[in-house]
């Protein structure tokens, strides 16, 4: 397809993003001058925009910002950088090297994405360079684990459960590498590649994406019934595994699911995937590849708050799709197969495999892996990693597993984990082991309110009512971000908050317990004490009059406290 039909615009002219892209002669730009630049720590705008591409956000310390611009200093900038691990899947000496590079030139902590990826913050721009370049060493990447192209490709991380999950995890692995982009750009910048001119003209260079790659980002799940950790309705394109006899036989096909919404506005507004059919093992390559040439050819690239995949099937409608990606495949998926999703939680602590090896789930308190008082969870991680010869899987609910430890090593690890204090949780509030949130502040330049720092807290507070309501150990889906745009999935939360302002959150209720149905807003920008004071009453409500096995999500929606929400359009109120 010609150069100009890619970034033939839908209802106005190209956005700047899309400009930048098509200037940047393959994600270049000016990043290597701009990078060099000693006068400052930051980047221009371009090329913040082109660093996404390469897996990194500028961003500053925004508890600095007012005071350093009073002292007519820059601000503090730093960069976090992401690192692709499909499946989350790492190795230990992979995990030591993020460790030291975590110590060296970040922040000293290591973060759980919900996309089961890495993340290191705090890294000053003169350490970028280095820090990609032993990533890479390891054999991991920072390229595409952002940016207007596939993101990390989730599944899920659990190798307890069966030999199928084995099998789930190197397709997302394959689809994760087929979907990569093929630019030399990061070899030349990052890791002191030759350089290789191309032209413009040549779309070869990306033959998937072309040279302004797609219109936002991409992302992609796989799923394992029972469970739906990974959210395969949240996103863009969903696939879940269908068991036969216990045999992988193929993967029922979802469309058009995302998170991201803006305050306000009704035109934006989170939806869940669609199911459209059914396609073998071998066929999920192609139909992951045709999927994302539709969004790049359609999408909305004059509207960057319009250009995710689910609008553009709402604009064109699902029917069109599903015909698109026929024609496109030369073949049809088959007719959806049925499967059951009970729950999209972790399950913590020591559980035996399939294969006869053990596999511990240590709770994260928002995915941060930090050294915290007595509570040396990132030390115990590193320690952990010296001996282990299995590897580490990152969980969707931003918690850490220790896979397939040998039986000989299982006293050792469970030695070193008593002795930094790693937990399973078991002495928490199922709320609070439910719980997921976004980074926010003070780094996220998005973030309206806080997030990570601040749900913990207010748990404190609701672990109160759930004790004296006795539902201790009853699991509610919790999550709060920092803005709108979704990071940690709230609109599939039974109880979710999106920042509004500072210390100010809109409130929803009613999202399906296993992640199959949206939640809506019931109460808008509140603080903590009219958190508390709608919640209470509820809770101790739910703890009377629900029925057996009825989740909370499904509770507020029985009795009337919200509708339920159909359709992403109805989220706003």
């Amino acid at each position: 397809m010609a150069n100009d039909q890619l970034v033939k615009p839908v209802g106005g002219p190209p956005s700047e993003v899309e400009h930048i892209k098509i200037r940047s002669n393959y994600l270049r730009g000016e990043l290597v001058e701009k990078l060099a630049e000693p006068l400052t720590g930051g980047l221009p705008e371009d090329e913040n925009r082109l660093m996404k591409f390469h897996g990194s956000y500028m961003q500053d310390d925004r508890d600095l910002r007012n005071e350093r611009e009073k002292q007519k200093l820059e601000p503090a900038y730093q960069f976090m950088l992401r690192i692709v691990s499909p499946g989350g899947v790492a190795t230990p000496e992979q995990w030591l090297v993020l460790d030291e590079l975590a110590q060296k030139y970040g922040s000293n902590s290591l973060r759980v994405t919900t996309r089961q990826a890495f993340q290191m913050h705090g890294i000053l721009k003169w350490n970028l360079k280095k820090t990609i370049k032993t990533i890479n060493d390891t054999l991991l990447t920072t390229l595409a684990a952002c940016g207007d192209v596939n993101r990390n490709v989730m599944s899920n991380p659990n190798p307890y459960q069966s030999e199928v999950h084995g099998e789930v995890f190197e397709w997302a692995r394959k689809i994760s590498d087929h979907l990569a982009p093929r630019t030399p750009a990061y070899h030349e910048i990052w890791l002191d590649g030759e350089k290789v001119v191309n032209s413009l003209d040549n779309e070869e260079v990306e033959p998937i994406y072309g040279p302004v790659y797609l219109p936002r980002k991409f992302k992609i799940g796989l799923a394992v019934p029972p469970s739906n950790d990974v959210d395969v309705y949240s996103q863009d394109l969903g696939y879940i595994a269908i068991i036969e006899e216990g045999k992988l036989v193929g993967f029922n096909v979802t469309v058009g699911g995302g998170m991201g919404m803006t305050h306000g506005d009704t035109a934006t507004y989170p939806q869940l995937g669609k199911l459209i059919g059914f396609c073998k093992p071998e066929q999920i390559i192609d139909v992951a590849e045709k999927t994302v040439t539709i969004q790049r050819d359609y999408g909305n690239r004059s509207v960057r708050k319009n250009a995710r995949f689910k609008y553009t099937i709402d604009r064109h409608g699902l029917d069109w799709f599903v015909n698109e990606l026929h024609t496109r495949m030369g073949w049809e998926l088959e007719e959806a197969r049925p499967f059951h999703f009970e729950h999209s939680g972790d399950r913590y602590g020591w559980i035996k495999g399939t294969n006869g090896k053990w596999n511990l789930t240590v709770y994260v308190q928002s995915g941060r892996i930090i050294d915290s008082g007595e509570h040396k969870l990132m030390t115990g991680l590193r320690e952990i990693a010296k001996v282990h010869t299995g590897d580490f899987r990152l969980t969707a609910n931003q918690n850490v597993v220790i896979a397939n430890v040998s039986a000989q090593k299982k006293r050792k690890i469970n030695e070193l984990a008593a002795q930094y204090g790693l937990t399973d949780g078991a002495h928490l509030s199922a709320l609070r082991r439910s719980a997921l949130s976004c980074v926010a502040l003070p780094t996220c330049g998005l973030a309206m309110a806080e997030a990570e720092r601040y749900l913990p807290g207010l748990i404190d507070t609701l672990d109160l009512v759930v004790e004296e309501a006795g539902l201790r150990d009853k699991e509610i889906n919790i999550r709060m971000t920092g803005c709108p745009n979704g990071c940690a999935r709230p609109a599939l939360g039974e109880i979710s908050f999106i920042g509004k302002s500072p210390g100010r959150y809109n409130m929803y209720l009613g999202a399906g317990f296993a992640g199959e149905r949206l939640s809506k807003m019931y109460r808008e920008n509140i603080d903590e004490k009219e958190i508390v004071g709608t919640l209470t009453p509820m809770i101790q409500r739910f703890a009377k009059e629900r029925e057996d096995g009825e989740h909370f999500g499904d509770f507020v929606v029985r009795t009337g406290y919200v509708s339920a929400v159909h359709d992403g359009r109805e989220f706003h109120n």
